[in-house]
């Protein structure tokens, strides 16, 4: 604790002894209550557990948590990597990862796009990772436009930062297009609805193939430093690596990319830092197969249309039953209007069975797709009612995270 000063220590102790406390009482890990405990104690704790660290930050909209542990992962060929366990990804989570690897020179940390700017003032991170950026929680997070001046303003007083930005994502184009250090990576963008318009002058965006301008404003699609081509990662120097995934789908690919852009830009050799990304196969119980009586079911996680939309196309045509879960709570965004902007409409052959709190809502959504559904509130009852074999299951962030606490509970 040699960079740590006196107040700081006692809110670290504080910390340590409320994350016992709340173990012991069967609580969870008390992780959170301890970094909150902290920066109560000390506000200027996590500026302090960020010195003499070469810090990677990640932020967007999806693909956060999966960037950061590939990013972890890529840095780990480096040596010992500070990050979070758990995903916890404002304030308190942040402080709670750095506390607990004190001594550790770099780290990677998922951060809340919210919580972005405030973050790099107080971490200086090394390398920030711009993923993507469309509509979630509108009821909490607010117009995307306005997220995306702020995060753009932000990074503006960090111009030694290297940003890794997503040169598909009009939104994150915009954020990362005047900054000094930028490594651009096409990560691919399967969600255009939130970009149709340029966030720089407010005139259409043009699309032509994969490349895409503004018609107001010196403003188009940079051309990238890494990107993809088939199951090969192309970068600069001609670099040329296989890119061999557990985890499926065409955005983990892309956020592979970013976290092995990421790892280089801090010294990382990209051949090992490539590999190292498909040693990732499981996210907080994302993308696990688990059995369920005579069905097998893989979770998938989603939370808002973006995210969604990518998710639906990871579902396999050849499954006995997709159990859609959704829930309407605080975590969640309480405002469900965005089912309506998610294309639900290509579901033949499989039984499809409409679940969660918000099951009803989700049946509407159904049937105006013209998806034939059944409504089985409770998901592991859902999944019960498919037909023996594979099952996919697809839930927003209660809904999934309630259901892995009812199989555990039936272990």
């Amino acid at each position: 604790m040699a960079d740590i000063t006196v107040r700081g220590r006692i809110a670290l102790r504080a910390a340590a002894a409320a994350s016992w406390a709340s173990q012991k009482a069967g609580r969870g890990k008390g992780s959170m209550i301890g970094g909150l405990i902290a920066l109560k104690i000390d506000p200027t704790i996590m500026e302090q557990l960020g010195r003499g660290r070469r810090t990677v930050l990640v932020t967007g909209t999806n693909g956060k948590s999966t960037t950061t542990r590939m990013t972890t992962a890529a840095l780990g060929t480096l040596g010992k990597v500070a990050t979070q366990a758990d995903g916890a990804n404002m304030d308190a989570g942040i402080v709670a990862a750095l506390s607990v690897h004190q001594g550790v020179d770099l780290a990677a940390i998922e951060v809340d796009e919210l919580h972005l700017p405030h973050v790099t003032d107080a971490l200086n991170p090394a390398a920030v990772v711009l993923l993507n950026l469309s509509r979630d929680q509108l009821d909490r997070v607010g117009e995307i436009n306005m997220i995306e001046r702020k995060l753009r303003a932000g990074l503006a007083r960090h111009p030694g930062t290297v940003v890794i930005a997503n040169c598909d994502d009009v939104l994150i184009a915009s954020i990362a297009y005047d900054h000094p250090k930028v490594v651009w990576v096409a990560a691919g963008s399967g969600w255009a609805v939130d970009a149709t318009s340029c966030p720089r002058s407010g005139e259409p965006i043009a699309w032509e193939g994969a490349h895409w301008r503004s018609t107001g404003t010196d403003f188009e699609r940079p051309q990238p430093d890494w990107w993809l081509d088939g199951d090969e990662l192309l970068g600069p120097d001609g670099v040329r690596l296989p890119l061999t995934l557990a985890l499926p789908g065409r955005a983990n690919r892309g956020n592979a990319a970013q976290a092995v852009a990421a790892a280089v830009a801090l010294g990382a050799e990209p051949a090992k830092a490539a590999e190292a990304t498909g040693t990732v196969r499981e996210i907080a119980g994302r993308y696990r197969t688990v059995q369920v009586g005579a069905h097998d079911a893989r979770l998938l996680l989603a939370k808002n249309p973006a995210g969604w939309q990518e998710a639906l196309s990871m579902i396999e045509p050849t499954s006995a039953g997709l159990v859609i879960a959704v829930n309407g709570q605080v975590p969640d965004g309480e405002d469900l209007s965005w089912l309506w902007d998610v294309r639900f409409e290509h579901f033949e052959g499989v039984q499809v069975v409409a679940s969660g709190e918000r099951a009803t809502d989700l049946a509407v959504r159904l049937t105006y797709a013209g998806v034939e559904h059944t409504t089985v509130p409770d998901p592991v009852r859902a999944i019960a009612s498919c037909p023996d074999g594979h099952v996919e299951v697809l839930a927003n962030y209660t809904a999934f995270r309630d259901l892995n606490r009812d199989l555990e509970a039936r272990k």
